[in-house]
C-alpha cells in the first residue's frame, strides 16, 4: 500500500492519516486543492519527497474541481492551486519542485481544457511512479555503506510513509536487512512530533528489523560509548554547497557524529537539491505552533507552566563538514560537495 493512491473513479486522492499512527491506520480523502494544502499544513502527510507528490496530485485535484471549460481559466486555476500548495511548507523545496515541474509538463496541453485534465492527472500519476523508483535506486546504493551488524541512529522519519513508497535513509536500512546484513537502529524519538517514535518505530516493526527508541539527547552517550556505527538521516532542502536542512535535531545529532568519528549520511532524492541557495543559511526554516512544544504531558498532566512561552523550529541545518556522504539516486556523493554534487543533480547523458 502507497502512502498516498489516486482514485481515478471518484477523481480523489487517499493518503494514510500520519497524524494518528502508530494508535489507529486510517486514510484520509482529498477531494480540492485545498484539502491537500490542509493535508500538508497539518502534517496527516510529511516527508520531502511524499508532499511534493502530494502537492501534484492536489493540482489535479483543482482542474479535476473546477467548474469551466475555458482552457485559459483552467490554466489559471492550476497557477492559483500552485501558488496554495507551495506556501502550505516553505522548508521542503520539493513542493515548489513539484509545482514547477507540473507546469512545464502541462504547458503543451494549455491549449485544449480536456488535454490540460488529462495531463495534469498524468503527470502526478508519473511523478508517483518515478518516486518508488528513486527511492528503491537510493536504497541500493545507501545500502552499500552499511555493513552486516552494523548499530544506525536514524533521525525523524524517512520510510515508505515519507515517501510514496519505500523510503531514503529508512529504505536504506530496509535494503540492508532484506540483503541480509543484520542491522540494529537505535531511533531517535524527534520531539516535538515524535515522528521517529511514533513513525520509524512503527515501519521497523513492520519490517521486523530491531530497533530500541532513544530520546533525542540520548545520542551522544550512545556515540561516545562507541555502541554506534553509522548516522543515517534524510532532508527537506539541500543548497549547492551540500548544506542539509533536515527535521530539528538533525545538526546536534551531526556535532555528536563528527566529534566521535561516526559516519554521518544524509540521503534524498536529487529534486530535494537546490542548487540556487548557495548555503545553508539562506534557507527559509518554517517555525510551526508553540503548542507543539507546549502542549506535551507526562502522567496525564501538561508538563509546563500555564503562562510558559515556547519557540518552534520544525527544521535546522547541518553544515556540510558534519557529512561524510549524501546519498542519492544517482549514486553517494562525496566532498567537496559544492563541486561534485551539480554533477549528480544533473549527471551527465
Amino acid at each position: 500500500m502507497r502512502t498516498l493512491e489516486w482514485n481515478a473513479e471518484s477523481g480523489e486522492m487517499i493518503m494514510i492519516d500520519q497524524r494518528i499512527l502508530p494508535a489507529r491506520f486510517e486514510r484520509v480523502i482529498c477531494r480540492t486543492a485545498e484539502d491537500t494544502a490542509e493535508a500538508i499544513r497539518n502534517m496527516t502527510v510529511r516527508g520531502a519527497p511524499a508532499i511534493g507528490v502530494s502537492a501534484a496530485y492536489g493540482m489535479a485535484l483543482a482542474l479535476l474541481r473546477a467548474r469551466t471549460d475555458s482552457a485559459d481559466a483552467l490554466w489559471a486555476e492550476l497557477e492559483r492551486a500552485g501558488a496554495l500548495l507551495t506556501a502550505a511548507r516553505p522548508t521542503a523545496v520539493n513542493l515548489a519542485w513539484a509545482v514547477q515541474r507540473v507546469l512545464a509538463e502541462c504547458q503543451p496541453a494549455r491549449g485544449s481544457a480536456a488535454a490540460l485534465r488529462e495531463q495534469v492527472v498524468a503527470v502526478a500519476e508519473r511523478m508517483a511512479d518515478e518516486d518508488v523508483e528513486v527511492n528503491r535506486r537510493i536504497s541500493t546504493f545507501g545500502a552499500e555503506l552499511i555493513q552486516d551488524g552494523d548499530t544506525i541512529i536514524h533521525h525523524c522519519n524517512t520510510g515508505a510513509l515519507a515517501t510514496v513508497d519505500w523510503g531514503t535513509a529508512l529504505g536504506v536500512i530496509r535494503m540492508a536487512h532484506e540483503q541480509g546484513k543484520r542491522v540494529h537502529v537505535l531511533v531517535d524519538e524527534t520531539r516535538p512530533r515524535l515522528q521517529g517514535a511514533r513513525l520509524t518505530a512503527w515501519e521497523l516493526s513492520q519490517y521486523r528489523i530491531p530497533y530500541e527508541i532513544i530520546s533525542d539527547n540520548m545520542a551522544g552517550h550512545f556515540l561516545r560509548s562507541g555502541q554506534v556505527q553509522k548516522v543515517f538521516f534524510g532532508a527537506d532542502r539541500v543548497t549547492a554547497n551540500g548544506d542539509v536542512a533536515n527535521k530539528i535535531g538533525s545538526y546536534m545529532l551531526a556535532l555528536a557524529a563528527h566529534s566521535n568519528h561516526v559516519p554521518v549520511y544524509s540521503v534524498f532524492p536529487t529534486s530535494t537539491v537546490d542548487l540556487s541557495l548557495a548555503h545553508g543559511d539562506l534557507i527559509p526554516i518554517e517555525e510551526r505552533d508553540p503548542m507543539e512544544v507546549l502542549g506535551l504531558e507526562f502522567e496525564g498532566q501538561r508538563v509546563t507552566p500555564a503562562d510558559a512561552q515556547a519557540r518552534n523550529p520544525a527544521f535546522d541545518v547541518t553544515p556540510n563538514h558534519l557529512l561524510t556522504g549524501l546519498v542519492t539516486e544517482n549514486g553517494v556523493v562525496y566532498p567537496p560537495f559544492v563541486e561534485h554534487l551539480p554533477r549528480f543533480v544533473r549527471p551527465a547523458a
